[in-house]
């Protein structure tokens, strides 16, 4: 349920509406936008009654929200939510490319793409440690030799570090990691983000293989309702039946994302589609259609990188998209709210 407030609502009026409310058990969310003050109700509202507040001088309306996930709902937060990784800002007109290999493999590859991408233009850093793959004999990663590595790549380059978490027992080795991902397997770990809830770091969700928008939705949920909305939307393909390319991706999913959310949406064209020619294609298609940033993999050798080298791009080819991406920009959609 959601109140919208009158403007300069009285505060001793105020004060004895949320106290009511907060007595039947309910949580409450304030969102106060440029114009309108709303307080969402979290919880059982079976029992509030609507026209008595809706008699309250200081209530403009009351509405019903009928979608189960709530502070990620654009009813509850009509602003867009800008998430901030250390000085940079995702969100709400503020583009970034998040780019890097698809694993960690050692020192010199992974300080090398890192100033590479970042003179071409990216702004945050990807690398992967902790690698889930399909087979358990393919290359697992580095694991925390791994994210050391990542560390010693944000020194030299400067960039904030992203990178997946495979399980609630990791946690501790991520301290200093700037994002922490959620990959596509581990979009329904309910308790891994749950645990991820309780920090106050940005958290890059990725849809699952076959995951509707409402699941997608209420995974993200799992991690606001622990108290940790710096998260993050990635779309990244869908599982169809399709073979020609590694998923589908679901571009109509971004603005309609952004209408039914106020998080930010980026798009993972690498994953969507695991051919590198694709990858420009659908890098500009996903910024037309109005999505807040990009995240491609660069490999600075990808015919021999050991994981993924097929949807890898070269320095050079990732600054020719970054270039044709920033030149789109401001004609991209930004009508669905």
């Amino acid at each position: 349920m959601v109140i919208i407030l009158k403007s300069n609502p009285n505060k001793k009026q105020l004060d004895n509406l949320l106290s009511w409310l907060k007595s039947m058990n309910l949580g409450i969310h304030m969102s106060e936008g440029a114009n309108t003050t709303l307080i969402g109700l979290i919880g059982d509202t079976s029992g509030v009654d609507m026209e008595l507040i809706n008699a309250l001088d200081i209530v403009e309306t009351v509405k019903r929200i009928q979608e189960p996930y709530k502070n990620a709902n654009r009813k509850f937060h009509p602003d867009s939510t800008v998430v901030d990784i250390n000085g940079v800002k995702l969100g709400d007109g503020n583009f970034q490319i998040i780019a890097g290999p698809c694993s960690v493999e050692s020192e010199e590859q992974i300080c090398q793409v890192a100033l590479a991408v970042k003179e071409a233009g990216a702004t945050l850093y990807r690398g992967g440690a902790f690698k889930p793959r399909t087979s358990p004999y393919a290359f697992q990663g580095m694991r925390e030799e791994g994210i050391n590595l990542l560390l010693e790549a944000k020194k030299v380059s400067g960039l904030p570090i992203v990178t997946e978490v495979m399980d609630i027992s990791h946690l501790p080795l991520f301290e200093n990691v700037d994002v922490i991902q959620v990959g596509a397997r581990n979009m329904q770990n309910f308790e891994l983000l749950k645990e991820l809830g309780t920090l106050k770091k940005p958290i890059l969700l990725k849809r699952g293989l076959s995951s509707t928008l409402q699941e997608f939705l209420m995974s993200a949920e799992y991690i606001m309702a622990g108290g940790n909305n710096n998260v993050i939307l990635c779309e990244r393909g869908i599982r169809t039946f399709e073979t020609s390319t590694r998923n589908t991706l679901d571009l109509a999913s971004i603005p309609l994302l952004k209408s039914l959310t106020h998080l930010p949406v980026i798009v993972d064209p690498s994953h969507a589609t695991g051919i590198a020619r694709l990858v420009k294609p659908m890098a500009l298609a996903a910024a037309a259609c109005g999505a807040d940033g990009l995240m491609i993999e660069v490999h600075n050798d990808p015919a021999h990188a050991l994981c993924d080298g097929a949807q890898s791009l070269t320095p050079e080819a990732f600054k020719d998209v970054a270039d044709a991406v920033k030149a789109i920009l401001p004609y991209s959609f930004k009508g669905a709210k």
